[in-house]
């Protein structure tokens, strides 16, 4: 049966089923590399009772966001705030580009900060776990480090 995932938070989730009926799962359930399944993804599962078990994850949520593309962006790019365009957070990425691109007026100081900016940020993208990443940066609200 197919469904959509309600919540999950790393060790149990609800999956809203096909047939209208709610199943709840555990981490164990779900199958192949899997260990984290965000909310709005839809999954393929057996019903067991009320709980899904042999979780397949079919397709992702939509607007989910690579941590491996926000790092590249953010590396290459950063300066100018792209990789915060790419991650939803508008405010912080106008910030960084209007520094990086009209704070060269001020002896480049701005630019420079943006750049560490961004090479710290890249860093951080990299070494969260795929869950904490998600969890701080798509769908919460944190902006900056």
């Amino acid at each position: 049966m197919r469904g959509k995932v309600l919540s999950f938070n790393g060790s149990t989730g609800l999956i809203s089923g096909d047939d209208g009926k709610r199943y709840t799962f555990s981490v164990s359930d779900l199958m192949g590399d899997t260990v984290y399944v965000p909310a709005g993804s839809t999954v393929d599962f057996e019903a067991s009772g009320d709980a899904a078990v042999s979780i397949y994850v079919i397709m992702t949520a939509m607007g989910e966001r690579n941590k491996y593309v926000a790092a590249l962006l953010a590396f290459f790019l950063g300066m100018w705030g792209i990789h915060k365009f790419y991650l939803g957070k508008n405010t912080a990425g106008i910030i960084m580009l209007v520094c990086g691109t009209v704070g060269w007026i001020l002896i480049g100081i701005p630019p420079l900060i943006m750049g560490v900016v961004a090479f710290i940020e890249t860093i951080i993208y990299l070494v969260k776990s795929d869950q904490s990443f998600y969890e701080d940066y798509v769908a919460g609200n944190r902006s900056w480090f």
